[in-house]
């Protein structure tokens, strides 16, 4: 079981505006922040946004994203347009992906640094 996730950033308050946005309509939060990092969750914390400890800039990884768990179709969606509206680019617009599942309903998009994030839900709703 995986406890947390966390991705680099070359800018913690940049990567701090767009993810205060983003993130709270997933129904997580800001749990602590730091010039080095940024905590969030429900609770205890299951996502991070955070300089690398080594000192050497954050890179994005290709081929690696992180999905979070959306309720509903609408929350796809309104993930995508406030990502979309804090310095997110598209990697994916909200729509079905059968190829997945036949109920998958997810968003991609791209984060000031560069990490792919999904928001996914199976709901038809």
């Amino acid at each position: 079981m995986i406890h947390h996730v966390s991705v680099g950033t070359n800018d913690v308050s940049r990567a701090r505006t767009f993810y205060d946005a983003v993130l709270p309509v997933l129904g997580l939060r800001l749990l602590n922040g730091s010039a080095d990092s940024a905590d969030y969750g429900v609770g205890a914390f299951l996502f991070s946004v955070e300089t690398p400890v080594d000192g050497a800039p954050a890179a994005a990884g290709n081929g690696v994203h992180i999905a979070f768990s959306a309720g509903r179709r609408a929350m796809v969606d309104q993930f995508y347009e406030v990502a979309l509206q804090h310095g997110g680019r598209d990697a994916g617009a909200p729509g079905s992906r059968p190829e997945y599942d036949g109920n998958y309903y997810g968003a991609f998009v791209l984060d000031p640094d560069g990490n792919k994030i999904e928001a996914v839900t199976y709901s038809s709703k």
